[in-house]
């Protein structure tokens, strides 16, 4: 992290004298790059990006044209308080993304973990925990403070209501609107109700998990979802018949410690 290297910055751009700029960083036309952004080696702005500080963005990251990071949030009780946003390694943020940073009232960080795809028109809004490997596909609405786990994919134009959670390797259906967690491991699709129809076979199989890991899932989907029982006997049931799965631990620890309660 050094001082900026005029051949990779098109003369067009506007570079903040406070921000900084790591080896091989390549800002494109009519960028504009405020105080206290921060971005290590590797990365390219291609044109028309806004960063906005305190920012922190991590290697390898690509920023298609008009994506706007790290400006102040939407939120009402915003007062100008220093907040930041942090992003991890090579993600890629295609056209017209926003990303706000986060408030003094949600922990004062909005994050991006590494390898996501965050596809055109998608929203991240203040105090938002993204994860790595996820897929926000075009449109994606995240309010204020949703908790995004790991390899989490959200379908089109999908809409996530604040302080929701969306857990590892779930698969959310496009134009769901989200008003409770999202379990992990499933399928879940909004009409005009919302439904979890079970467990995300695909996805879990092209990320290793085991047919015997798959089943068990599904067990305990069957339990929570078609066995007429209650979340909590249903609960009590998967403890007795697959206690010993890590990954059923995994869903049952997400349900009890779910706040707005789960999606069924």
């Amino acid at each position: 992290m050094g001082s900026v290297d005029l051949e990779r910055v098109h003369p067009s751009a506007v570079v903040h004298p406070g921000a900084k700029l790591g080896e091989n960083v390549r800002v494109g036309p009519y960028c504009v790059l405020g105080e206290e952004v921060e971005i290590e080696d590797g990365c390219e702005l291609m044109a028309h990006v806004y960063m906005d500080g305190p920012l922190r963005v991590g290697p390898g990251n690509r920023f298609f044209p008009y994506s706007s990071i790290g400006v102040v949030p939407q939120d009402l009780k915003f007062r100008g308080e220093r907040t930041e946003t942090v992003i991890g390694r090579e993600n890629t943020f295609r056209e017209f993304i926003t990303v706000h940073r986060g408030t003094e009232g949600g922990g004062g960080l909005t994050r991006i973990g590494d390898g996501n795809l965050i596809m055109a028109y998608a929203h991240i809004a203040h105090d938002c925990l993204v994860g790595d490997h996820t897929v926000l596909a075009n449109g994606t609405t995240l309010a204020g403070h949703v908790v995004i786990e790991d390899y989490a994919v959200i379908g089109a134009f999908s809409g996530v209501h604040q302080f929701c959670r969306v857990g590892r390797h779930s698969l959310v259906g496009g134009y769901s609107v989200i008003t409770k967690d999202v379990l992990p491991f499933s399928k879940t699709v909004s009409e005009r109700k919302v439904h979890t129809y079970g467990v995300n076979t695909v996805g879990l199989e092209r990320h290793g998990f085991s047919s015997e890991s798959r089943e068990k899932l599904s067990r305990a989907f069957r339990l929570l979802l078609s066995s007429k029982l209650n979340t909590t006997q249903a609960l009590e049931k998967i403890r007795e018949e697959l206690a010993g799965a890590e990954d059923v631990k995994e869903l049952i620890r997400f349900i009890e410690s779910s706040e707005r309660g789960v999606i069924k």
